[in-house]
């Protein structure tokens, strides 16, 4: 099972000297968006792509699928 992680956005904010903060309110994220961000939960390809823009990166630098074990 692949589970979506936002590491590499972590990561590529940090590298920037920028914070989630900053996503929000430079790229007008909603606080609703910036959350489910915090949880690992899926945001739509178009925040996505303006994250993208904002940073100056590709998506890799953004999200990455990480495999869970399964208890068989």
């Amino acid at each position: 099972m692949l589970k979506l992680s936002y590491k590499p956005l972590e990561i590529t904010l940090i590298k920037n000297d920028k914070t989630k903060t900053d996503l929000r309110n430079n790229v007008k994220l909603s606080p609703t968006i910036i959350a489910k961000i915090a949880k690992g939960e899926t945001i739509s390809l178009t925040s996505i792509m303006k994250i993208c823009d904002y940073l100056d990166c590709k998506v890799e630098d953004v999200i990455e699928f990480v495999k869970v074990k399964q208890d068989a």
